[in-house]
């Protein structure tokens, strides 16, 4: 019964993952495309500070998503060493999303609606 569980749980990580690029690859490719079309003034003007606050967004889903296939990874009868290294990344993880929250935030907060 355990090993069923390392292997679903390790297949739900791996497809987290893959969501997590998934969000990252569209948002790159939707940052393109909007911040081409504003230097060239297609379609309505966005400004910079806009399109970085929508792809910033994108970035800290991406990195919550992370973190839950991390925490999916060692859920099943995890070593010390496979709890220090979800500690490690999990602290990494949540400083960057907080202070990328954080400049949102202050981006949203500061620029035209």
């Amino acid at each position: 019964m355990e090993e069923v569980a390392k292997i679903i749980t390790l297949y739900v990580g791996r497809a987290v993952e893959i969501l997590a690029a998934v969000i990252v690859g569209i948002a790159v490719v939707k940052t393109i495309i909007t911040y081409s079309a504003s230097l060239k003034r297609i379609g309505p003007s966005i400004s910079k500070e806009a399109i970085r606050i929508e792809f910033g967004g994108s970035v800290a889903v991406a990195l919550e998503l992370l973190l839950g296939a991390d925490v999916l990874a060692t859920a099943v009868a995890p070593s010390w060493t496979d709890i220090g290294k979800l500690a490690a990344i999990a602290v990494l993880r949540t400083a960057l999303n907080y202070f990328l929250e954080k400049e949102l935030k202050h981006m949203y907060s500061k620029s035209p609606q």
